[in-house]
């Protein structure tokens, strides 16, 4: 485990309550609770270590969140920016997790080229994750840095991209977890028709009696089981405080299970 200084362009952030060290780009789009919610969602545990495919890892927070809660698993992560990847390295690397994770520069638009260039095997991993951009080009302004646009817009029909490279690498009955806004339930929805099913579609509450402000969604591969509506989480209290349960997944690095109560 290494413990160089940050470079200048780079913070050197906490999370999971400081189990992890995580360098981030000045540039980039900042990681927050979005990444750390959904890595809590994958159930893993080292009892039964699990291959891992972190799609659009950046500079590799959901992955890592994952391997520090299940070090026993294996992750890889894919990202189109040369420069995220680096960091992803470089984070995997100060936290002694070098040898659980690789990162890997490719672009999931791209399928057999990526599946190819980055040593990939079709339908192998137990479970995909993705924290994709939210929004799509024209219906926001550019970030004027482009590290920071491609991790907050995409193109039009994109999202189906993505869900079809996640749907690629996925084994049989592996499982697909991503985290996105209750704006694209549809789009996604339509992309994961006849890919995932069983889904669990888990609303993420800023506040009692305020809507959702993200959805986690999961399912499994090549199920067809009926999608189910969960309860979801209340992340703060009316004074601004993470609920207790937020606080053990965002603080303790406690698992989220999609069917739990708020």
């Amino acid at each position: 485990m290494t413990s160089n200084a940050p470079e200048a362009n780079v913070t050197d952030d906490a999370f999971l309550g400081g189990r992890l060290n995580l360098l981030q780009s000045t540039q980039g789009l900042r990681a927050g609770i979005d990444a750390v919610l959904l890595a809590a969602a994958a159930p893993v545990s080292d009892s039964e270590p699990s291959q891992i495919l972190d799609v659009g890892t950046g500079c590799g927070v959901v992955g890592l969140s994952i391997l520090a809660r299940a070090s026993g698993c294996k992750l890889t992560g894919i990202d189109v920016s040369a420069e995220l990847v680096s960091l992803a390295r470089q984070n995997a690397d100060r936290n002694g997790f070098a040898a659980q994770a690789r990162f890997h520069v490719g672009d999931v638009r791209t399928i057999a080229a990526t599946t190819k260039a980055c040593g990939l095997t079709a339908n192998t991993f137990d479970h995909v994750v993705a924290n994709p951009p939210y929004f799509e080009n024209g219906t926001v302004q550019n970030a004027p840095a482009p590290i920071k646009d491609r991790a907050n817009v995409m193109a039009a029909g994109e999202l189906d991209l993505w869900v079809r490279f996640m749907t690629h690498a996925a084994r049989a009955n592996g499982m697909l977890t991503m985290v996105h806004t209750p704006e694209a339930l549809p789009q996604l929805l339509a992309a994961l028709d006849g890919r995932f099913g069983a889904l669990n579609v888990f609303p993420l509450f800023p506040r009692t009696g305020q809507p959702a402000s993200r959805i986690i969604v999961q399912g499994l591969k090549g199920a067809r089981t009926a999608m189910s509506l969960r309860p979801g989480l209340i992340l703060h209290e009316t004074d601004g405080r993470f609920t207790p349960r937020a606080e053990q997944v965002l603080r303790h690095g406690c698992s989220l299970a999609l069917n739990d109560a708020s």
